[in-house]
């Protein structure tokens, strides 16, 4: 799979200026603990990470990229139930 070059490590000034968002549908006990914000630099990219491990991996999407995929769980279109 080729990736559409979409920079994947941040610096830690980049990281230290992400405004990070807690899913409400997330919870304290069971670990479906995930956030996302914007980066500082107006790029309109979004990061997403576990928020239980803030120092772990972070994914990076463009813009468009977010919004496929957001319109895409509007849809139901990751529902995966069977």
């Amino acid at each position: 799979m080729k990736t559409t070059g979409t920079k994947q490590q941040l610096s830690r000034e980049e990281l230290a200026g992400i405004r990070w968002k807690i899913s409400t549908r997330s919870t304290n006990n069971g670990g479906n603990c995930v956030e996302a914000g914007p980066l500082g630099d107006d790029s309109g990219r979004i990061a997403v990470r576990h928020s239980h491990h803030p120092e772990g991996s972070v994914i990076i999407y463009t813009r468009a990229e977010w919004d496929a995929f957001l319109a895409g769980a509007k849809d139901g279109e990751f529902d995966f139930t069977s």
